[in-house]
C-alpha cells in the first residue's frame, strides 16, 4: 500500500490503518452521470448506505490535481453541481490532469487505479463498460476492461451497460481472465434489467463466498480485478425487450448524428433517459445505492478474512 500518491481523508486513513473495512466509490456518476440535485442526493445517499453496512466510504476523485481518496460534504456537492464542467477522467487522462492540477472525475478505471493504490480492494459502480455494440469495425472497448485485467479491485456492479454488446464484453473479459460472478445470480444482469441471456463464470450466495474468491485469486498472485454483479432489485428492474427496442432507437439516431467515441456513452445515456420517460433515472439510483449495500458487505467480509 503506498498512501503517499493519495491524499487520504481522516475518516479513510483511520479505517485503512486499522483494517476496517472500506469502499472505493466512483465520482463520474456525480459530475457526469445525473443532474444536480438528484446526483448530490445520491452520492450522500450511497455513503450513507455504505456506512449503514459496517464499512467506510471513500468516494475518489481528483481535486487541484491531487489524487483523493475520501472527500468532504462540500467537496461532492461541489463536483455534482459544477457537472459536465469537470474532466473526466479515465487512465490516460490522469497524468495530464495531475500535472495541470485540475480537477478530475474518475470513471470506473482510474476510480480503480486510485483506490489500488489507497490500499482499498472493494469498490462499488452503477455498471462498468465494455465493447461497444459494431465495435468490430469502430474498436470502440472501454478502458474500464483493460484496468479489469490489471488492477487488483473487486467492482460491484449492475454488470455491463445494456447499451454495449454484452456477448463481446464477456468474450473480452474472458480472454484477460476476470472472474464475472453473479450474486445470487446465475445470469449476468445488463444494468436497467435483471437479465441479459448471458451467464457468469460462477454464483455467489454470499458476501462471504465472494470474499473467499478475491482472497483465493489475490493470494495466489493473480493480478486483475474481480467483477460481482448484482442485479437491480426486481421492483426497479425495467423490461429487457423494452429496453432492446429503446437502445435501438438510441443507437440509430446516433448513428444518423454522426456521434462518436467518448461521446457516444453519455449520448445513449441520456437518449435512454429520454425514450424510458425518466424510468431510468430512478432505476440507476436504486442500483447504485443496492451496489453499495452489497460492496459494504463484501468488504465487511474480506477485511475479516484478512485479520484471520
Amino acid at each position: 500500500m503506498n498512501n503517499l500518491k493519495v491524499q487520504l481523508s481522516e475518516e479513510v486513513a483511520k479505517a485503512l490503518k486499522s483494517g476496517a473495512p472500506v469502499v472505493a466509490l466512483e465520482s463520474t456518476i456525480i459530475s457526469h452521470g445525473m443532474p444536480y440535485p438528484q446526483n448530490f442526493e445520491m452520492a450522500l445517499a450511497v455513503e450513507d448506505k455504505v456506512r449503514a453496512h459496517g464499512a467506510i466510504p471513500a468516494t475518489i476523485a481528483i481535486i487541484g490535481g491531487v489524487l483523493r481518496a475520501g472527500l468532504s460534504r462540500d467537496e461532492i456537492e461541489s463536483f455534482a453541481k459544477k457537472g459536465l464542467q469537470i474532466t473526466k477522467v479515465s487512465r490516460r487522462d490522469i497524468p495530464v490532469i495531475v500535472a495541470q492540477k485540475k480537477d478530475g472525475a474518475t470513471t470506473v478505471a482510474s476510480t480503480m487505479i486510485i483506490a489500488e493504490l489507497a490500499g482499498i480492494s472493494v469498490f462499488a459502480t452503477g455498471g462498468i463498460g465494455g465493447v461497444h455494440r459494431g465495435a468490430e469495425t469502430t474498436m470502440d472497448i472501454s478502458a474500464d476492461l483493460e484496468e479489469l485485467a490489471q488492477t487488483s479491485v473487486a467492482v460491484i456492479c449492475a454488470g455491463a451497460k445494456s447499451i454495449l454488446d454484452i456477448g463481446l464484453t464477456l468474450e473480452y473479459l474472458e480472454t484477460k481472465g476476470v472472474p464475472v460472478l453473479g450474486y445470487q445470480t446465475s445470469e449476468l444482469p445488463a444494468f436497467y434489467t435483471r437479465e441479459s441471456g448471458f451467464k457468469v463464470d460462477a454464483k455467489m450466495d454470499s458476501a462471504e463466498q465472494v470474499a473467499e474468491v478475491l482472497r483465493a485469486k489475490w493470494d495466489l498472485g493473480l493480478k486483475g480485478g474481480v467483477i460481482v454483479a448484482n442485479p437491480v432489485p426486481a421492483q426497479y428492474s425495467l423490461d429487457f425487450k423494452d429496453m432492446e427496442r429503446v437502445i435501438q432507437n438510441a443507437l440509430q439516431e446516433m448513428d444518423q448524428k454522426g456521434i462518436k467515441g467518448k461521446d457516444s456513452t453519455p449520448f445513449l445515456l441520456g437518449k435512454v433517459k429520454e425514450l424510458t420517460a425518466g424510468k431510468s433515472l430512478e432505476t440507476n439510483i436504486q442500483l447504485v445505492l443496492n451496489n453499495a449495500q452489497v460492496a459494504a458487505e463484501i468488504a465487511v467480509a474480506y477485511a475479516t478474512h484478512q485479520k484471520i
